[in-house]
């Protein structure tokens, strides 16, 4: 029903890989990589065989970057750390959930009427604890093995959400700040259209940063983005959507209830 695990090459240095609901992405070359984010529980070990093929075995990456602390994407994160021996790096304010401190406020399957919305208060919300591999992202921006990349703070589906951005050839990676699918529905996620929309409803607690952080990333005036759900999207239908999110965020991201909409 979601589709095949393979990695696709979708820029220089950059490939992305989509595991039931949530993408990760590869960035490096086949000496020095980082991975960001970790899918869904039970990923490992196709993360661990996609890494392979795209830089070999025995190589591991310089760090894991998490662009937040939902299940979703931090599922296979402290196995990947121990297997690789490296640091794992988000937000400082992300830390509480990624340390066993404390769990994310619950889910909201009130947002919508779609079948992933609804399931949402089944989901886990923590908190991981990953020990001594988890680290708080430098300050300056700066990424921790990719020289070319810059973390930008986009609060808002999570208090210490980042975004990743490339500003010599406009690539970014928005994480869950927006989407490129509608991740409430499940007949959308299967089907993967092209679409711009909002962070996931359902998991979104503040939809005033949520629109801060849209805008933050529509002045960056990306070429391409990898989202943390749906296929990456790039060109001039891409700009103007997000262009259009931007605009009308109320009316196309948020939901017309909810326990986090007031």
């Amino acid at each position: 029903m979601f589709g095949l695990v393979k990695a696709h090459q979708v820029a220089k240095d950059l490939s992305y890989m989509r595991i039931m609901i949530a993408n990760v992405c590869f960035i490096g070359s086949s000496s020095r990589w980082v991975l960001v984010d970790a899918g869904l529980p039970g990923s490992t070990q196709k993360i661990i065989t996609a890494a392979e093929k795209l830089y070999g075995e025995g190589i591991p990456p310089q760090a894991i970057i998490l662009t937040h602390g939902h299940f979703d994407h931090t599922g296979a994160a402290k196995d990947l750390a121990q297997h690789w021996n490296v640091m794992t790096f988000a937000h400082s304010l992300e830390m509480p959930y990624l340390t066993g401190r404390t769990s994310y406020p619950p889910p909201d399957p009130s947002v919508s009427s779609g079948l992933l919305a609804k399931a949402s208060g089944l989901y886990p919300r923590g908190p991981v604890d990953l020990g001594h591999f988890a680290a708080t992202l430098p300050a300056d921006g700066s990424v921790p093995g990719l020289p070319d990349w810059h973390w930008l703070h986009t609060p808002g589906h999570t208090p210490g959400h980042i975004s990743l951005f490339r500003s010599s050839d406009g690539v970014l990676i928005a994480g869950d700040a927006f989407t490129t699918v509608k991740q409430e529905s499940a007949l959308a996620v299967a089907l993967q259209d092209e679409e711009l929309h909002g962070p996931p409803a359902y998991y979104t607690t503040d939809w005033k940063a949520a629109q801060e952080s849209v805008s933050k990333l529509e002045a960056l005036k990306p070429a391409l983005a990898v989202t943390g759900h749906g296929k990456p999207m790039s060109g001039r239908t891409f700009q103007h959507q997000l262009k259009k999110l931007r605009s009308d965020f109320e009316r196309y991201a948020v939901p017309d209830q909810g326990r986090y909409v007031d």
